[in-house]
């Protein structure tokens, strides 16, 4: 991962998380590995960036879990959004869609 996909990450973690989870409960590594999938191989969310995230949004109450049996047979905490979190899901989704679309122009400017 180059210098500007780590800023960028580290800019919008939380907004991929979010979404990810909205998409369906899932535990921490399966929240890595479908943010890796969608994204076609280009962002890679590393469990040291991730596991920190989670905690850091589950205090904010964006998230809550439930105790349940990973794939491989092991304890996992599986993931979901509360209502103040798909709220904070839109309002994150909204503002990206505005900056990034601000940011097109420019780059697009002759």
């Amino acid at each position: 991962m180059t210098k500007a996909e780590a800023d960028l990450l580290q800019g919008t973690l939380d907004l991929l998380i979010l979404k990810t989870i909205a998409l369906e409960p899932m535990h921490g590594y399966g929240v890595s590995l479908r943010i890796q999938q969608i994204s076609r191989n280009a962002l890679r969310v590393q469990q040291g960036s991730l596991y920190p995230a989670l905690y850091r949004l589950e205090k904010q109450r964006l998230i809550s879990f439930d105790w349940g049996i990973s794939e491989n047979g092991r304890k996992a905490k599986f993931y979901r959004l509360t209502k103040t979190g798909r709220r904070r899901l839109e309002s994150e989704t909204e503002s990206w869609d505005r900056l990034s679309g601000a940011v097109n122009r420019i780059l697009r400017t002759t």
